[in-house]
């Protein structure tokens, strides 16, 4: 019997023999096409890994109850995603390693091939909740389009499924805490939130540095904010202001995410609160990833389109704006108000929260 070794259990030699150089096959080697295979052979690897932790998370968030304990092990798994996302940025620094050009040396042999062509990295933005109607439109095609009729089966397989972002909603919209013992924290909360938001309005008002114009976009902006607020509040109006695309998660959820935000300190939303917390940080290293990938494209191909035909710097660098799953989350940060400020819980809702040890 053939003992396990360190080569046949990573099986390097289909790993290692998996770089061929397509200069090298036309008779004339260019010696960075070795780094720009590895490069993306290497992300291929880790957008395996991120589908892997997202089968994870999302059977822990896939029923009707997300146990406690579980749901520690989703917290771990998100944020191993964000550190994964943040070597994929980093991944950049060396792959600008090579000049310009270095990679025409070897760039009109990859056509019409395209990191637009990658299933996995697909299948990652369906799952964490981006929607094909609110993506970019893709040179006048749909963003599936350049690929295989196999993969774009796999791809409409999985926007059948909840998205982490459907599940994380339905969770959140079962929070308990926000009318526990007739506790209503929406109320408590809309009274020190308006006494801020007045505070702030009067500050505008009175500050000796702002223009008149300067003045009046702060307050039309405070303005705005009062209005997504009404929304969370008022149920008539937040249907509206969903229609119109302001908030996309549900009401409910979205107040009880508030509620996490705010009282994060008391141990029973702890874990809640990192779990958001880690989904918009996984929000946010991936728009950083695109934008540094928009970077590069710009400084390695100028005003050139991509080896695939895509529109090249103009609509990567939009999508880094725009291909977002948790904007609602990062909004929620208009609302947050000082410790200070936090209405009182009710003890029946405080100890409900906290861990008590009696002997």
């Amino acid at each position: 019997m053939t003992q396990l070794d360190y080569g046949s259990y990573l099986q390097l030699s289909k790993l290692l023999s998996a770089q061929q150089l397509e200069s090298a096959k036309k008779g004339t080697v260019a010696h960075d096409e070795m780094l720009f295979i590895i490069i993306h052979q290497t992300y291929e690897l880790w957008f395996k890994q991120i589908l892997y932790e997202l089968d994870l998370i999302q059977s822990i968030f896939s029923g009707a109850v997300v146990d406690d304990a579980a749901l520690g092990g989703a917290v771990h798994a998100a944020e191993r995603i964000v550190r994964i996302e943040q070597l994929l940025v980093s991944q950049v620094d060396i792959l600008e390693t090579m000049t310009p050009m270095d990679f025409l040396e070897f760039r009109n042999l990859l056509m019409p091939a395209s990191g637009f062509q990658s299933e996995q990295f697909r299948l990652i933005e369906v799952r964490m909740g981006l929607k094909r109607e609110a993506r970019l439109a893709f040179d006048g095609a749909s963003f599936d389009a350049r690929l295989t009729e196999e993969g774009r089966r796999r791809i409409a397989a999985a926007e059948a499924k909840p998205s982490l972002r459907e599940q994380v909603d339905a969770w959140l919209s079962r929070t308990p805490f926000v009318d526990m013992g007739g506790y209503r924290f929406r109320e408590a909360y809309q009274a020190a939130l308006n006494a801020m938001l007045a505070q702030d309005m009067d500050v505008l008002r009175n500050h000796p540095h702002l223009s008149v114009s300067e003045k009046e976009t702060q307050l039309a902006s405070l303005a705005k904010s009062r209005t997504m607020l009404d929304g969370l509040l008022d149920e008539k109006h937040f249907a509206q202001l969903q229609k119109d695309g302001v908030w996309t998660f549900s009401r409910r959820a979205l107040q009880a995410a508030l509620f996490l935000f705010l009282y994060r300190d008391e141990p029973a939303p702890h874990s809640g609160f990192r779990m958001l917390n880690a989904l918009m940080d996984m929000d946010e290293a991936l728009a950083i990833w695109r934008l540094r990938h928009a970077l590069m494209v710009s400084r390695m191909l100028g005003r050139k389109v991509g080896t695939g035909g895509s529109s090249g710097y103009n609509y990567l660098r939009a999508t880094a704006d725009q291909h977002r799953a948790y904007n609602d989350l990062f909004a929620i940060a208009t609302f947050l108000i000082p410790r200070s400020a936090l209405p009182p819980l009710p003890d029946e809702v405080r100890k409900s929260m906290r861990y008590r040890y009696e002997g």
